[in-house]
């Protein structure tokens, strides 16, 4: 990763969900998919998570060290909390579900 986080979420999250914006809003699930998440996905929600606790987009120079410390440790527990979940049901398909959510979204929001 870069410098900047923003960097990060900017090319990352595009890449994992098709079709979304850099700043989503909603932190996806990421439990229960095949191909599993992968550690660029569960630090993109971590980022996520942590600027929205936060209120801060890009946090001030003085808040860095705070926000980013905060990224790692969330990062750190979603990966774990992901090692440690156990399932029986069988793993969603990620283009089955970013396709079924187009079609609640449009629905929702009458997109044709």
């Amino acid at each position: 990763m870069g410098e900047n986080p923003d960097d990060f979420v900017r090319a990352t999250i595009p890449a994992v969900f098709p079709g979304t914006s850099a700043m989503c809003r909603n932190i996806r699930t990421l439990f229960n998919f095949a191909p599993p998440a992968t550690d660029d996905e569960i630090r993109a929600a971590s980022l996520q998570f942590v600027r929205k606790l936060s209120g801060f987009n890009a946090p001030s120079k003085i808040n860095q060290a705070a926000f980013d410390q905060a990224v790692e440790q969330v990062t750190e527990a979603a990966t774990l909390l992901m090692q440690s979940l156990v399932t029986l049901a069988p793993p969603k398909d990620r283009e089955a579900e970013r396709i079924k959510a187009q079609a609640e979204s449009a629905r929702r929001f009458g997109r044709a």
